[in-house]
């Protein structure tokens, strides 16, 4: 594949809140592909009539995609060129992407990520724990392999990034204020870029009793964890 492959597939970051967020080479791609593959069509539309684009849209999302890449791949070789966009921030990370992605680079397919929007690097950024070494791990297993996830993190030295829902925040800051001990630092930012944006910081237990004593927990929300430090012996 050359550069002078023609792109048929972009992968399209969009704003995780604040609508301003999005670059003008995001909109001017949305505005030249023949279709838009969205996670939620509902939220793609609203963003492109906030853009003043009009385009087919058509659904692709976690439950679709197996079903769908053949049909999508089929178009995209006989020339249409797509946009690929999550609800919100870069498609593929904890976002349908991969497997589209995988299997247009099988068959030859140019394809093309832009740079934009995504949730962990201003919460990152945010922490205060340094960004020189991290590791993201998206979200936790829910329910198998959910605690041999968290015990195999015990000696990570690395910042440690996790996406969580509202509803199971105050589960995983308590499960791995076990596994990791009462003493280790995280940073939680929640409603990033909105307008009640917020992030706290303090130990993994502190935390877990702020949002527990909440009467409502709203939002998406990043986990930062401060990796294992190892103690260092005199001679």
């Amino acid at each position: 594949m050359s550069d002078a492959t023609p792109t048929v597939l972009y992968l399209v970051p969009t704003p995780i809140g604040n609508l301003e967020d999005i670059t003008l080479r995001a909109i001017r791609i949305l505005g030249e592909v023949d279709v838009v593959l969205a996670e939620d069509t509902r939220t793609s539309g609203r963003l492109l009539q906030h853009l003043g684009l009009k385009k087919p849209l058509l659904s692709y999302h976690l439950h679709n995609e197996h079903q769908t890449v053949q049909r999508i791949l089929d178009r995209l070789e006989k020339g249409e060129k797509m946009a690929l966009v999550s609800d919100a921030g870069t498609p593929g990370i904890s976002d349908p992407g991969f497997l589209l992605v995988r299997e247009c680079l099988a068959k030859g397919l140019k394809v093309e990520c832009l740079p934009g929007a995504t949730a962990f690097v201003p919460a990152l950024l945010k922490s205060g724990f340094g960004a020189e070494r991290f590791t993201f791990e998206g979200f936790l297993p829910v329910k198998k392999g959910r605690q041999t996830r968290i015990r195999e993190l015990q000696l990570e030295t690395r910042t440690m990034i996790f996406y969580e829902s509202p509803h199971r925040i105050v589960k995983t800051l308590e499960q791995l204020a076990e596994a990791l001990g009462p003493e280790r630092q995280a940073s939680v930012s929640r409603e990033l870029t909105k307008l009640f944006e917020e992030t706290l910081n303090g130990t993994l237990p502190e935390l877990a009793a702020n949002f527990a004593a909440r009467a409502s927990i709203k939002g998406e929300i990043v986990l930062v964890v401060q990796g294992h430090k190892e103690e260092r012996r005199a001679d």
